[in-house]
């Protein structure tokens, strides 16, 4: 379904018919142009106010996002066109470069006397959103290499623990303790999906957990969002005022919204409407229906994803679909559930509709890889493909791992 070539028919008079199928995942492409489009309208009727503020022209951010989706979409195309193998060849550099991007950002923090700076160039360059998908694409590989000694505690595990620590730990002295979870949340996924034990994947979770509950605590904004998060559980008028008028904008809406443009929290005081909070915004002009359409259009989207991670010719295309797919995934049900008080506040994007150059073009140049893994599995479909090429062939029937079992030596 949604992938294939130029096909010949013959019906029964003779005539030759020809069918035209693109060489890519069609209903995953629709998806993503129908998003594009929605966040682009979402970020014009939710950015006049913070323009004019910026001393700017009225449509300034949107003039911008403009850009940096048609440089997303350049990138992409490009990608979708490039062998996701020869990727091997600059891994090594390109995970250095990010980790060196993200040690830049703490020296510009000290220089600028800014305890929460994440930018770099001008506020258009945010290397922890670059970080998310370098390591999913550099772990993919890595895992693919390490397939029959992923248990193995010092050819793996103690390396694996290297890899993801380093990126976390660079990631929360930025104070961006959602992008930090995230590349480890990502990690397990993708350890586990390899092949890995979970009886080391938990052992991980919990070294996480005990050192990022202190970590949360020890800066005053990580502190102050659990608390308010855990206040307004009892009571949501007791929660924060970033998410007090969050729901406020989606209450407005009801069920069917005040219209395009016309509503009024993002001009009275919505924290961060045309990006962390966006999603509030087009629930007060679209309604909880028009909320539930996104959900809906972003629950397709990782259908599709997994589709083409389940048909992908060889292992390693699984995992970085798979990955790539689940990171933009995550991303999105975390910024939603946010805004309406599920969460507590985490200040992540939502893909492909939230303003800033950095996530649309990263989250493009992921949808980009992803297409072409879905082309490469098109291009060898008659070909015998390999038996752990699919996702679901990557753990055993009985759910463990098809390595070695875990070295206890």
């Amino acid at each position: 379904m949604g992938q294939g070539t130029f096909v010949t028919k013959s019906n029964t008079s003779g005539r030759k018919s020809t069918t035209l199928r693109l060489p890519f995942d069609v209903p995953m492409l629709l998806v993503v142009i129908i998003l594009l489009v929605i966040g682009l309208l979402m970020v014009f009727s939710a950015s006049w106010d913070l323009s004019i503020l910026m001393g700017k022209s009225p449509t300034y951010i949107f003039s911008r996002q403009i850009l940096w989706v048609l440089l997303g979409v350049v990138v992409a195309v490009i990608a979708s066109f490039v062998d996701y193998h020869i990727y091997q060849k600059i891994l090594v550099p390109m995970w250095l470069g990010t980790l060196g991007l993200l040690f830049a950002v703490l020296i510009v923090n000290q220089t600028s006397g800014s305890d929460v700076a994440r930018m770099l160039v001008g506020n258009s360059i945010q290397p922890s959103e670059l970080a998310k998908a370098v390591i999913i694409i550099y772990l993919s590989f890595w895992l693919h290499r390490r397939m029959d000694s992923l248990n193995d505690v010092q050819i793996a595990y103690i390396p694996l623990v290297i890899i993801l620590g380093v990126t976390f730990g660079l990631i929360m002295l930025q104070r961006d303790l959602s992008a930090a979870l995230t590349v480890l949340l990502i990690g397990g996924i993708l350890f586990f999906l390899a092949g890995g034990n979970w009886k080391i994947i938990m052992l991980v979770i919990v070294f996480a957990i005990i050192v990022g509950l202190p970590l949360i605590y020890i800066y005053p904004k990580g502190r102050v969002r659990i608390d308010s998060y855990i206040t307004s559980l009892n009571n949501p008028l007791e929660s924060s005022y970033h998410i007090q008028r969050s729901l406020e904008a989606v209450i407005k809406g009801g069920w069917f919204g005040v219209g395009i443009g016309q509503a009024d929290t993002k001009s009275t005081g919505l924290p961060l409407a045309p990006t962390d909070t966006i999603f509030a915004v087009l629930a007060e002009e679209t309604g909880i229906l028009g909320g539930a359409v996104m959900v809906i259009l972003f629950s397709l989207f990782i259908w599709r994803g997994l589709v083409i991670a389940r048909r992908a010719p060889d292992q390693l295309g699984s995992l970085l679909a798979f990955g790539l797919t689940a990171w933009i995934g995550i991303e999105a049900m975390m910024n939603m559930a946010v805004v309406v008080g599920l969460l507590p506040f985490t200040g992540n994007a939502l893909p492909f509709i939230s303003a800033g150059g950095s996530s649309m073009v990263v989250t493009l140049t992921s949808i980009g890889i992803i297409m072409n893994i879905s082309r490469m599995s098109n291009k060898g479909k008659s070909t015998e493909r390999s038996p752990n090429r699919a996702v679901v062939d990557l753990r055993g029937r009985n759910g463990r791992g098809s390595v070695s079992r875990f070295n206890r030596s």
